[in-house]
């Protein structure tokens, strides 16, 4: 008996392609909130903390999931399954790193505390880190709402597998560098202090004394 297959009438429409565009801004978004915290570190001379550390770990989570839709959106073919396995990915991470954010702030909400690191724009970076969390689950939550016409399986190759291209190879050049940033902090120990002054490994191979 002779199947009849539906068409994707999402492929090609603006609509149709918001997953993707979205996938394509968590990436670009979440590695630009990487770097402003590397922006802060090395010009703002401000040495992040264990908890600074681990949410940038799940922003970094939050844009690999996000990445998982790109790559596949660049071989023009996304499966519900990997709209699936980006998301989820992506909103674990953004879980995680809201807690860690919110248990941050709780740490220093006493009044006269004055928090850990200068505020920018009036807030301390880990309220604007739990602020986006908070945004970025509210917004993939939105979308997926309307999964039906927002998921299209095929995406136009032009242009965004030069996008997707970019907004890779930023992720992974940022990435590199916030390792090599962790390892430069950390020296030859298994952890970093709570409060950091220096970047450990220059004092381990005596560069440094």
């Amino acid at each position: 008996m002779a199947t009849t297959t539906v068409p994707d009438r999402t492929t090609g429409t603006v609509v149709g392609q918001l997953q993707y565009w979205l996938a394509v801004v968590f990436v670009i978004g979440w590695t630009g909130v990487i770097c402003g915290g590397l922006a802060v570190q090395f010009i703002g001379r401000e040495y992040p903390c264990p908890m600074c550390m681990v949410q940038r770990m799940f922003m970094a989570l939050a844009a690999l999931g996000a990445a998982v839709i790109v790559r596949k959106g660049m071989t023009r073919t996304v499966a519900a399954r990997d709209y699936a396995m980006g998301w989820g990915l992506a909103v674990v991470g953004c879980v995680a790193g809201g807690f860690a954010s919110w248990r941050q702030t709780m740490l220093h909400i006493l009044p006269g505390d004055p928090g850990y690191g200068e505020p920018v724009l009036g807030l301390h970076l880990y309220v604007w880190a739990w602020i986006l969390f908070v945004a970025a689950i509210a917004t993939v939550g939105a979308v997926l709402a309307f999964s039906h016409s927002t998921a299209a399986g095929t995406i136009p190759a032009t242009p965004n597998r030069l996008v997707g291209l970019v907004a890779l190879w930023f992720l992974g050049i940022v990435l590199a560098i916030n390792l090599v940033m962790i390892f430069l902090l950390e020296g030859f120990h298994w952890f970093l202090p709570d409060d950091p002054s220096r970047y450990q490994l220059f004092y381990d191979l005596h560069i440094l004394s």
